[in-house]
């Protein structure tokens, strides 16, 4: 049962810490940049499902947030873990020209993943975007209240409201350098 939750709940989760910007803007703005520049780094923290069949499964998860060269977006990349089963998770988002924000988690809905496929950064501390998979419709949001913490809620379309079904709570714990014992 734990593996199914990580291979069909956590992918959700995950997909939630890609950020994206506005769908069709021709160019990405600076509150853009700001937001993936503010999730490079170390983040580790849990989650738990508050929704659905899972509901109150928690959960923790690692992840290495970088920037690529050259482009506007971001790649996340590490695993999620529930009692002893570990998997991993990567997702990848980059702007596409006039198409907006486009990307993948776990290589997309025509693997076993979630396609990102639109959604808008509100300002450099927030982004809200829309995830999709066969029939399932969702929204994500992704806040950075503070340089070192970031929430991330998703919810799916059940008829015509949003129920959140996954919250996380990421603090960033970018590597320390330990420093040695001087000789006396």
């Amino acid at each position: 049962m734990k593996s199914v939750i990580l291979s069909s709940v956590l992918p959700l989760t995950v997909a939630v810490a890609v950020p994206l910007g506005m769908a069709g803007k021709a160019f990405a703005a600076e509150p853009d940049k700001q937001f993936f520049h503010s999730v490079e780094g170390k983040w580790v923290g849990p989650g738990e499902i508050v929704a659905g069949k899972y509901k109150g499964t928690k959960f923790t998860c690692n992840f290495n947030g970088s920037t690529p060269d050259g482009k506007i977006g971001m790649t996340l990349d590490g695993d999620c873990r529930v009692g002893m089963f570990t998997q991993k998770m990567s997702a990848t988002v980059e702007h596409k020209g006039r198409d907006g924000y486009k990307g993948n988690f776990m290589g997309g809905a025509s693997g076993s993943g979630l396609d990102i496929i639109g959604g808008n950064v509100i300002d450099n501390r927030k982004v809200v975007f829309t995830i999709n998979r066969k029939q399932l419709r969702g929204v994500m949001q992704a806040r950075i209240p503070d340089d070192n913490s970031m929430t991330v809620t998703v919810a799916v379309r059940v008829d015509q409201q949003l129920v959140p079904v996954i919250g996380m709570s990421l603090k960033r714990v970018d590597a320390v350098e330990v420093g040695s014992i001087a000789p006396n």
